[in-house]
This record gives C-alpha cells, structure tokens and sequence, in this order.
C-alpha cells in the first residue's frame, strides 16, 4: 500500500481551514477565568485589559484569574455586572493583550459557521464549531424581583459545556458576535448577541460599573391593533398593560389596566421586547410620552420613569 502526503494547504477542506483560521486569529483573546465563585470563560475587548464574559460567571466574586493560551495569568477585578442581561466586565492588569474584534450579531444568517472558543470543564482553548440553527430566540434573566428576557439570543449546535460560559461564539472571520450563556440541550447552545443593544450595556459597565434602566410599574402583553389603526399606523400590534403595580410611576400617571401602548416618545411599540429596550437609563426622571389606546381612542399619556432597582 502506498501512502501519498499532501501538502497541509490540500490535506485540509475549505470548512477545515475557516475554522483553523478563526481559532489561531480568536485563541489569544480568550481567557480561562477562576475564582472561588468557579469558572467560565471571558474575552479580551482592549488591548489594556478590559473582558467581557458572562454576569452569571462572576455572580459571587470581585475578582478572577484569567489565564491565557500563552500561559500568562493575570488577576481581574469585576468592573460591573449586568444580571439582567447577563453581562460582565472585568479588568486584568495588563496592557498588552490581544483585543478580539466585535462584529454584529445582525448580519448573522440561519445556517451561517460559527465557531465557540471557551474552557468547558477546564480544558483551556477548546475549540467547536458548527452553525447558527435559529436567531431571535429569548432567555429569561432575573436579578432580585426584576425579571427581564433577553433578545435576540442566538441558537448553536457548536458543542457548549460548563465552562464556556463568558466564551466567545465567532462568525467565519473570527469577529465575535455572541457570548456564550447556556446549554439548553445536547446541540442547543445559546449566545448572548453582540449587536448595538449590547454594546450599550458593555459601554455602560466599562464607564459606569451598571446599566441603568427605566421602570414603568406595569405588567404587559402583546396585543393585535384594531384594523383601523394598524392599517393607518402601518404595524399590527401593541403592549397591553395588564396591571399597574400600585404607586408606580404608571399608576401616578393614570395609566389603566386594558390600555394599549403603541409608542413611547414617538418610538413604535409592537411587543414587549420593543418597550424593555426603550426603557433606558435616559428616561429616567424626565417626561415620557405614551401614546396610548383606550377603549378605541388614542390619546396621550405623560409617565415620569424612575430607575430599575436590581
């Protein structure tokens, strides 16, 4: 029998080599995170040591030893957390490390390679692949008495384990585009997005340790817009209040239960999702106008938000 060697550029396929070139580009920016809390996994975002990795990751600890492909291990302090989005930011000390680039989670195609990188059960710089199998999925997150679903959650079957949490979830060009967050199955992972929501939260946790969020004091729904409306509004749904928690900032400003918000400040509401994204820190303290339908006229409502106690 004769054996014939090829060239490495041949032995390997083109899905072979995407994702060879996506683990030698990504590796160096992971780094393997331990604390007393456990372990996980985190990304480099600066090259003067900031991290992203998973709140839940560093739940019960201030600082972390992340360690590196190269072997370097370094302490990291815990700059904020995010529970409700489940996000993090650490600070190593350290200034010459290697940044990852973020890409945007809203490019991304049903069917598209992405490659994770993490530590699952310890074991450094482990490297899976596989594609996106659904987008736009939600993952429930609570902190305290506030809950909140997540957006936008991207679906994998790259193989997750424990560990990989806080790791990154790469597109074809080793940009990252999803922090690795759950194993909801065996071939069911899910990743938090990189898109422009979140990179307002990782912005707000680099600069002000939290992410301040807007409170209303409802509970919602969505809702189907009578045809007359959603034909002149060009959408087809709302945000049913279903309770107005007593002494909140809705209940002081005569919001009702069966009232159906379609916009907040001229910004169209169609879902829940739409209203939970919009209630940013900026509206906190400042009038708000609801655009509102109650029992088939619209009008108007002036709401004063407060902050989100987490």
């Amino acid at each position: 029998m004769e054996f014939v060697s090829l060239p490495d550029e041949e032995a390997f396929d083109a899905y072979s080599q995407a994702v060879m070139r996506v683990a030698e580009r990504l590796s160096p920016s992971v780094a393997s995170l331990r604390s007393r809390g456990g372990g996980g996994s985190g990304v480099v975002i600066t090259p003067d040591g900031f991290l992203l990795t998973s709140a839940h990751v560093v739940q019960r600890t201030r600082r972390a030893h992340a360690t590196f492909t190269d072997g370097r291990e370094f302490e990291a302090t815990v700059i904020g957390r995010d529970p409700l989005s489940d996000l993090a930011v650490l600070r190593a000390e350290a200034r010459d490390l290697v940044a990852a680039e973020l890409g945007d989670a809203e490019r991304l195609r049903v069917g598209q390679l992405v490659v994770a990188i993490g530590n699952p059960h310890g074991f450094a710089g482990s490297v899976t692949a596989g594609v996106v199998s659904a987008l736009g999925r939600s993952l429930p997150t609570r902190s305290g008495a506030a809950t909140r679903w997540v957006d936008d959650v991207i679906q994998t079957d790259a193989a997750l384990n424990p560990g990989n949490s806080g790791g990154a979830l790469a597109d074809g060009l080793g940009r990252v585009v999803g922090v690795n967050t759950a194993v909801a199955g065996v071939g069911l992972g899910l990743a938090v997005p990189i898109n422009a929501a979140t990179r307002k939260i990782v912005a707000a946790l680099m600069t002000d340790g939290c992410y301040r969020r807007a409170y209303l004091g409802i509970a919602g729904g969505p809702r189907p817009l009578p045809p007359r409306l959603a034909s002149r509004l060009g959408r087809h749904g709302g945000v049913e209040v279903v309770e107005v928690v007593d002494g909140g900032p809705a209940a002081e400003a005569g919001l009702r239960p069966e009232d159906l918000i379609v916009a907040v400040d001229g910004a169209a509401v169609e879902g829940m999702g739409d209203l939970l994204r919009l209630m940013d820190g900026s509206l906190i303290g400042g009038p708000v106008k609801l655009d509102v339908v109650r029992e088939g006229r619209e009008l108007s409502v002036a709401v004063v938000p407060v902050e989100l106690e987490v």
